[in-house]
């Protein structure tokens, strides 16, 4: 399995898979203690700019797969990939969630495109500094 350490790692395993979407489309990848790929799963499916995502269904998949440590994933359709208050606020939230059953939340990457002002067509919250 694929070591999954950085978010270009991340962007570079689902960047195809997202460019098709019209919406967004929240994907976690389960890792295990050696940072090493279980799965990735789609959890949900949202308008163009909204995502509704529960930790319930997040976390429960991650017990049921015994994922140690997850990363976030979504795509937005408008290429920016920019973090909106939605997508800290939520990243925030699944943070304190994995706090409390011990399994760690790495980063959440957004997908967007390339642009000639934007060398990147992904942003880390992490790298963000939104994970302190």
């Amino acid at each position: 399995a694929p070591l999954l350490d950085t978010p270009e790692r991340i962007a570079d395993l689902l960047r195809e898979e997202n460019r098709l979407y019209t919406v967004e489309n929240f994907q976690v990848v389960f890792l295990n203690t050696r940072r090493r790929l279980i799965a990735v799963q789609n959890i949900s499916q949202g308008t163009l700019d909204t995502l509704l995502v529960s930790p319930l269904v997040v976390f429960s998949a991650a017990i049921t797969k015994r994922a140690s440590a997850l990363i976030l994933v979504h795509n937005h359709p408008s290429g920016d990939p920019a973090p909106s208050e939605a997508d800290i606020k939520v990243t925030r939230d699944l943070i304190r969630a994995g706090q409390l059953l011990k399994i760690e939340v790495l980063d959440h990457v957004i997908l967007g495109r390339r642009t000639d002002q934007r060398p990147r067509d992904y942003v880390s919250l992490r790298e963000l500094g939104y994970f302190l």
